[in-house]
């Protein structure tokens, strides 16, 4: 056996004699492995200054390069031809550990600690679990390992368990990109910070091929001894024949792999598929609700302008009539004052307070009329900003919900206003109730008035004397009450005007009003169809996902069919290379539950794997090719061996494969 020990600094310098798997690229010819010393067999033949000025780290870069790639390249040819998983105690398993222990402590900085020096690479490992969540297991179950004393048996263990999940070249790739954190751990010229490390992440991809089963408690993994055996590596005669077959199944297991990546591809198509499906459904929904609650708004805005109107003609009625009682009032008045002679101070303070009430009054209705005309012109505002976002916002279905949000802002505006109107109201109706008890109080003086005037002309007779004194202050007196009438008969201009206004001012709301409603039928027509176009959309959709099913199903079925050929080509290739029949003294533990054999727990071998178990894990009897008579099975060659056998009976009953 020829082997190599690891030198103070990490060197590996395998022997003359050693086979390369092809030109490295730091090496000057397409010769073998040349150590520092430039002592090798190489095809180049070139110049010895050139080797001797070579630095030694690329050299040994490039020996740890190629020795992984026999090493990696070795083990999956050896797996493959062997058939299945493999156990700790195979030798080119053994041997790859050894070359990845080389090549994680190429280049390793020399940590201080309290009592001596360290050198490791469980510190780098350790990284992994920071930088890929899934590692987290593998390192928890490292710790918690208890025959590991040493960082280096905990970095072995790891290793161990990273190869059982195929899951090593994703942890080592994260740990080559992340150079900043590697810095701390290794040389700027280690083997993991330059690009061979890189190209040796990229061979263990192809491990994942290789299914290990490796017992870790067991085994003393502080202690081993870490040295490359050559003697492997040789080629000989023999080999040269299973070559074609290697290649076979090589190409068998790309084939695998494919299939399955598509399986992942479409699986990943389909869950996002159904996601969108959902999402849309549930926008559909929520679209379908804020339109219901729109409409309700808009119908609710309906009554409230029909009752704001039903309001504006009680209020003009009411003016009207008041108005006209006034004039009444007036000329009764000025009939009194013609024919009155006494008690004419009284009236005409009276008939001041009633102008001044009257005023205050016409004033109340100003402002009254003012705050309408502000509310209209706010009204006109919010809808022309609605129809602003209707048009603006139609190609998107997000722009609704603000303008669902403004229409309500707007609708509690408009309520909050409908409250101070309806308090308003009220105090008008009041108001008028005043002024029905005026009236009421002004007919009571009219009869008292009357009397007076009846008292008045019995002492006609008694006072002409004094009459024809006070003619002149009489007279005096007509002419002021005349300008007032003057003043009042303007004042009745006025109102009359401003009735003119407020009809026009109805006109326009009506107009307005009908604006509204069109706009709000436009609403409606896009409305239905955006929901037209969302049923079109959904179906359409419904449609690919149904074909994608129906190509999922056939991928499917043409899967099981790979994977059962795969494994009748895995069962030729046992009855080629002849079953092999594992000896009683070489097993001393179930391959299954792993019991330890006693006087009790007999051993039993499996007539198609050729394995050892106990009486528990092969109590299991089928006819096999190789004896018509059921023999005893293990569990796992009889659920294999079922489920061909459904697969065969199920393939023959379908109708497309009968002939």
């Amino acid at each position: 056996m020829r082997g190599i020990a690891i030198g103070s600094r990490g060197r590996v310098l395998p022997p003359a004699g050693a086979p390369s798997e092809g030109p490295s690229p730091r090496r000057g010819g397409p010769g073998g492995a040349a150590g520092p010393a430039g002592s090798g067999r190489g095809g180049g033949g070139s110049s010895s200054p050139a080797m001797a000025v070579k630095d030694p780290t690329a050299v040994e870069r490039a020996n740890l390069l190629n020795m992984a790639k026999l090493s990696i390249k070795g083990l999956i040819e050896s797996a493959l031809s062997f058939g299945r998983t493999l156990d700790s105690d195979y030798p080119p398993l053994q041997q790859f550990f050894v070359v990845m222990e080389h090549c994680l402590k190429h280049g390793l900085k020399v940590r201080k600690s309290f009592l001596s020096y360290n050198k490791t690479i469980w510190g780098p490992l350790e990284l992994v679990e920071k930088l890929y969540p899934e590692a987290e297991e593998i390192a928890a179950s490292v710790r918690d390992l208890p025959g590991l004393k040493t960082p280096l048996g905990r970095a072995r263990a790891w290793l161990r368990l990273a190869l059982m999940q195929k899951k090593m070249a994703d942890y080592l790739r994260c740990l080559i990109i992340q150079r900043d954190l590697l810095s701390e751990f290794y040389e700027y010229h280690a083997l993991m910070m330059e690009e061979e490390g890189a190209v040796i992440v990229g061979l263990l991809v192809g491990l994942n091929v290789i299914d290990a089963n490796l017992c870790v408690k067991g085994e003393d993994l502080d202690s081993q001894v870490g040295v490359i055996d050559f003697s492997m590596y040789l080629k000989s005669d023999d080999d040269i024949g299973g070559k074609e077959r290697n290649v076979q199944i090589a190409a068998i297991l790309d084939q695998k792999n494919y299939v399955e990546e598509l399986n992942r591809q479409l699986n990943s198509t389909v869950s996002s598929l159904h996601a969108r499906v959902d999402s849309l459904e549930k926008s559909n929904t929520k679209l379908i609700e804020e339109l219901a609650i729109a409409k309700n708004n808009i119908i609710k805005l309906q009554e409230e302008n029909h009752q704001l109107r039903s309001e504006n003609t009680l209020i003009l009625m009411k003016t009207q009539h008041h108005l006209e009682a006034t004039k009444v009032d007036v000329e009764a008045e000025l009939q009194t004052y013609k024919h009155s002679r006494q008690g004419l101070d009284e009236m005409y303070n009276e008939a001041r307070r009633q102008l001044r009430e009257e005023s205050q009054l016409r004033q109340d209705m100003e402002n009254e009329l003012v705050v309408q005309v502000s509310m209209k012109h706010e009204i006109e505002l919010a809808m022309k900003l609605l129809e602003k976002d209707i048009h603006e916002k139609q190609d998107t279905l997000i722009g609704l919900r603000q303008q669902l949000d403004e229409v309500k802002a707007i609708n509690m505006e408009m309520y909050q206003k409908l409250q101070v109107s309806e308090d308003a109201m009220k105090e008008k109706n009041e108001i008028i109730g005043r002024l029905e008890d005026k009236t009421n109080q002004i007919n009571a003086t009219m009869k008292q008035l009357e009397q007076r005037l009846q008292q008045a002309e019995k002492a006609q007779m008694e006072a002409e004397a004094e009459d024809e004194k006070l003619k002149q202050e009489y007279v005096n007196k007509s002419e002021s009450l005349q300008k007032e009438f003057s003043q009042k008969e303007k004042q009745l201009l006025q109102l009359e005007t401003d009735l003119k206004i407020e009809k026009e001012w109805r006109q326009t709301l009506e107009d307005d009003l009908q604006k509204e409603k069109e706009t709000v039928s436009h609403l409606r027509i896009e409305t239905e169809e955006i929901t037209n176009l969302k049923k079109e959309k959904n179906k359409q959709l419904k449609r690919v996902c149904q074909d994608q099913e129906a190509a999922l199903q056939e991928l499917a079925s043409k899967l099981s069919e790979s994977k059962l050929k795969i494994e009748d080509i895995k069962e030729a290739n046992k009855a080629l290379q002849g079953q092999v029949w594992l000896k009683d003294k070489e097993a001393t533990h179930c391959k299954l539950c792993e019991k330890e054999f006693s006087l009790s727990k007999r051993k039993h071998h499996c007539r198609n794997c050729g394995e050892i178990f106990c009486n528990a894990c092969s109590d299991n009897e089928l006819p096999l090719p190789s004896s018509p008579k059921p023999v005893r099975v293990c569990d796992s060659c009889h659920a294999i061996l079922i489920q061909r056998a459904l697969w065969k009976t199920s393939r023959s009953d379908h109708p497309s494969h009968r002939w």
